[in-house]
């Protein structure tokens, strides 16, 4: 190639002249962007430190990972314009977490609460701008009062737009973190609320669409903050918060561990894999062969997952289902395992998940241990039919492949909602002291006993006690053995019944079926999509 010869003379007056013009340029904006970092008055942020809370620039130095560079982005918006900062109440950017290409925004709290003004918002709609063309993860680290009401006028129309781009972005398999650091009111609230995952922190995130004062006037209803809307609320009771953290530090960390989790990018298998911490051994001693007695799910879960390590969804909240994301044999997988009866909130807790991984082209893991849904006059009312059936719609509808393991009972249509045969799972496997049918022989014969006694009533005849004794004791024991997990591998319900101990052995094997599988399909899809090849014009 040919090399350029420069002509320019570096000693020449012109060279130095537009040298020394440039050199005040460069200090005119390093001035500038100085000016943009600041993040209050000092007797503002001097509080922040004393509590023992990070400024909004220390999150994300500490969400990044070590030695990443960040790319700021918009940080002059407004100025030459009317705002509260240079650069509005966000700071942004581009930078590496756990190695992922992420965008983070940061509502600034010291500088009017983190109010939207009109600059801050133009800033919220171009970043959302570059998420989306970029397919850029998004972390928000949030802490705002919400829209600034003296600017509604030039605020509200256009404000829905950062909460419409969340959900683009979702539907589009662009997922959004959101981390509740303290007090969000109003359109503060909509951004965790739009989220695909929320974290909030225990006595600092506050999240409702009416602070007490608002709600005094509308309601007459008096409450506190933490009442209305703290992490602990939202956490455990209306399911808003996903993940409930102690600190910020904590909230940080469990931000990381999701976006190390989420494919966003091409997803290899693990290089290195790591055994679980604990002895597949000890699944036995765990586990009773009377599927009666009730355990734990998540003591099969650390001894099948690699390394022990398992990012739990929602834990506080729906607690008889158990979901998060692990590694098993370095493939990632969602698991969802049953620890009881499915009540309404457990219901919509998977219905919710199973969404994000099929965003998120996660591969589902169900460790079937389930006798159905929770059943009574309160749930009926409650909805319990309606929130079962988001459920088995979410399953029905899944597209990503799913592995399904019957680790206890299967009855009714908890089998349904936990991907039975008939939802079509890749893989199905049965540990052999596993039951699977309508229900458990004593309520099955005890239902069929109550009719009989019903009819016999109505139409007057005396039943023989004996008889129907031995009637029900032969239908229990029939029921008894057509819900063996013998029998129905027999019948071709499973794919093999399996030691508890090989557990891993045999998901490591369909994960890598199943992964293997993936890549093809990929291949194949984009050989469809590229109708041309390269040609001349």
């Amino acid at each position: 190639m040919q090399v350029i010869k420069s002509k320019i003379n570096t000693n020449s007056e012109a060279y130095k002249a537009n040298y020394a013009g440039m050199l005040k340029k460069v200090e005119e904006l390093e001035a500038l962007m100085k000016k943009s970092t600041w993040q209050g008055d000092e007797k503002l942020t001097s509080r922040v430190k004393q509590a023992g809370r990070m400024l909004a620039r220390e999150r994300i130095e500490l969400l990044l990972d070590q030695d990443s560079p960040f790319m700021e982005l918009c940080p002059l918006a407004g100025f030459g314009r009317d705002s509260f900062a240079l650069g509005g109440t966000l700071t942004a950017g581009i930078g590496l977490v756990c190695g992922k290409l992420s965008l983070i925004i940061a509502n600034i709290p010291t500088i009017k609460g983190g109010a939207v003004d009109h600059v801050t918002l133009q800033k919220g709609m171009r970043l959302n701008e570059i998420a989306l063309e970029n397919r850029l993860p998004v972390i928000y680290l949030v802490e705002s009062a919400g829209a600034n009401l003296q600017e509604q006028a030039s605020i509200f129309n256009l404000g829905g737009t950062n909460f419409r781009d969340i959900t683009r972005r979702s539907q589009k398999k662009i997922p959004t973190i959101s981390v509740v650091f303290g007090s969000s009111t109003a359109g503060g609230a909509y951004i965790p609320g739009m989220s695909d995952y929320v974290i909030m922190i225990k006595n600092q995130a506050k999240v409702f669409l009416a602070g007490p004062p608002l709600v005094k006037m509308a309601t007459g209803e008096i409450t506190d903050d933490e009442t209305l809307g703290g992490a602990e609320v939202h956490s455990k009771i209306s399911g808003v918060s996903d993940f409930f953290a102690q600190d910020e530090n904590d909230a940080i960390r469990i931000a990381r561990e999701l976006i190390n989790h989420l494919n966003t990018q091409e997803q290899e298998r693990a290089e290195k894999i790591q055994e679980p911490k604990y002895s597949a051994e000890e699944i036995l001693g765990i586990v009773s062969d009377d599927i009666k007695k009730q355990y734990d799910a998540r003591e099969v879960i650390a001894r099948i997952v690699d390394a022990s390590d398992f990012t739990e969804f929602k834990p506080d909240y729906g607690t008889t289902l158990v979901t998060g994301f692990a590694l098993i044999n370095g493939y990632q997988v969602g698991i969802i395992a049953n620890n009881g009866v499915i009540f309404p909130e457990a219901s919509n807790k998977g219905a919710h998940f199973i969404q994000l991984c099929n965003k998120n082209n996660t591969p589902l893991l169900f460790l079937q241990n389930i006798t159905g849904f929770m059943v009574g006059k309160k749930y009926e009312h409650q909805g319990i039919i309606k929130d079962g059936a988001k459920m088995i719609n979410a399953v029905s509808n899944s597209k990503v492949p799913a592995i399904t393991i019957i680790i206890g009972a299967s009855y009714g249509a908890g089998n349904y909602a936990m991907c039975g045969r008939a939802f079509q799972p890749r893989f199905l496997f049965s540990w052999p002291h596993s039951k699977i049918a309508v229900m458990g022989a004593d309520q099955l014969t005890g239902v069929m006993e109550m009719i009989q006694r019903e009819a016999a009533m109505k139409a007057g005849i005396q039943i023989n006690e004996e008889q129907a004794k031995a009637v029900k004791a032969k239908v229990a024991k029939e029921v008894e053995h057509q819900s063996s997990a013998f029998f129905a591998s027999g019948q071709l319900w499973d794919d093999g019944v399996i030691d508890p101990r090989e557990t891993r052995n045999y998901l490591g094997m369909s994960l890598a079926v199943i992964y293997d599988g993936l890549a093809k399909e990929k291949d194949y899809k984009q050989q469809m999509d590229n109708e041309f090849g390269v040609f001349r014009m």
